[in-house]
């Protein structure tokens, strides 16, 4: 009786507080989502080819682990005991063998669910269905749960939420708990104790600056929800991370604009999950995806996400904090046209007043360009460049 009595104390703490399993995510996670792409149109050897690919193509190596599977991987109902079983004919070797499969290429798998009764596409949802569902991504051996809020009429989300949260910690399995929950009910105020990132925003849809209106919600370009990120930075850190979307690199955005983009998400400390067909990259994809000193600032393990420090002629500067008292600097061109830019580093001294880190002037910083590979000289004189439209320049400031 006892020790029942402990249990039941331990199921009411963790129903009350949410109980994510620490140790994980402790830089922003990386990998790769079937959902940009594919949507529901996804099989098992389209897996098993992509899984072969991260690890080929170099993305492996750069530091991609997950392989995460969106909406559309189970059968339209439930089995006779509540279960979710895969869709048969999409994945006739089932769910577990290919965990097993993601697993010995070296990498982590991942699925995904909804907090509501149907999925957004349709498949059964988890809601009453938690600790079961839980129980099974354990037993198949997943690493990542992508968990949305479709179909979720008045539910509450923060209790949603913190009860699949808790149904993982029973499980017993470590998971990454990833809420795609849009941004609605502000999760960066509660959910660090829950998961290891949030959706801050609604999708994000494969170009540079635009909106697309599909009535009753909107899907938002790079830009625009880069725009939705600047006031929610402080919430961000190593564990519980801000999170903008999936990446639309090498779906259809001229390459400045898949740099642009692919820099934002670094600077802001985001999540790296790719979405486009890994199989059909071509080299300069790859050299973006890949671009390990640009994972480096996204990967920090400070993990503070950047701030806008001006803008100027559709010109934004963004600083980014780093270990060992270096800094991450962007110049990004919003404008249709190469705009010229210059940054005086011995002006003043420039502080970051979420983590006190400091651009000092009398330090002479070593620069370094991350998109040429090249150093830039140093902080003693006077940046002027000029940043092509719809890109970047990126650069890092050593002692």
């Amino acid at each position: 009786m006892k020790h029942l009595i402990i249990i039941i104390a331990l199921l009411i703490t963790l129903h009350v507080s949410g109980q994510k399993f620490s140790g994980l995510a402790n830089t922003p996670p990386m990998g790769w989502n079937s959902w940009n792409t594919f949507q529901v149109n996804i099989n098992e050897s389209m897996v098993k080819a992509i899984a072969d690919v991260m690890v080929s193509s170099g993305m492996k190596a750069a530091g991609y682990e997950y392989i995460v599977l969106d909406d559309g991987w189970m059968m339209k109902e439930r089995d006779a005991n509540g279960n979710l079983v895969a869709d048969p004919l999409k994945f006739p070797a089932g769910m577990k063998a290919l965990a097993d499969y993601v697993h010995s290429k070296g990498l982590k798998f991942g699925l995904y669910n909804c907090a509501g009764t149907k999925t957004c596409a349709g498949y059964p949802g988890t809601r009453g269905y938690e600790y079961q569902d839980a129980r099974y991504y354990a037993a198949i051996g997943i690493d990542y749960l992508k968990y949305d809020w479709c179909n979720t009429e008045g539910i509450n989300a923060k209790e949603a939420y913190t009860t699949m949260s808790n149904a993982i910690r029973v499980a017993g399995r470590p998971v990454v708990f990833s809420l795609c929950e849009w941004g609605g009910n502000q999760p960066w105020l509660w959910a660090t104790a829950v998961g290891h990132l949030w959706r801050t925003t609604g999708d994000i849809i494969n170009c540079f600056d635009c909106v697309k209106d599909h009535g009753s919600w909107k899907a938002w370009g790079a830009m625009q929800i880069l725009d939705q990120q600047k006031n929610i930075r402080q919430y961000a850190g190593p564990g519980h991370w801000n999170d903008p979307d999936m990446l639309e690199v090498g779906n259809g955005m001229a390459v400045n604009e898949d740099r642009a983009h692919f820099t934002m998400w670094a600077m802001l400390a985001a999540p790296l999950m790719a979405g486009n067909d890994l199989r059909a990259m071509n080299q300069q994809t790859i050299n973006i995806l890949t671009n390990k000193e640009v994972i480096a600032v996204d990967q920090d393990v400070m993990g503070i996400q950047a701030f806008q420090y001006k803008v100027k002629d559709s010109v934004e500067t963004w600083l980014k904090p780093l270990s060992n008292d270096s800094w991450a600097v962007c110049f990004l061109n919003r404008s249709a046209k190469a705009q010229s830019v210059t940054f005086n580093w011995k002006e003043k001294n420039i502080t970051d007043e979420l983590s006190k880190a400091a651009l000092n002037t009398s330090v002479t910083y070593k620069i370094r360009n991350l998109w040429t590979g090249q150093p830039a000289g140093n902080s003693i004189a006077a940046l002027k460049a000029t940043v092509p439209a719809h890109d970047v320049l990126m650069l890092r400031l050593d002692k």
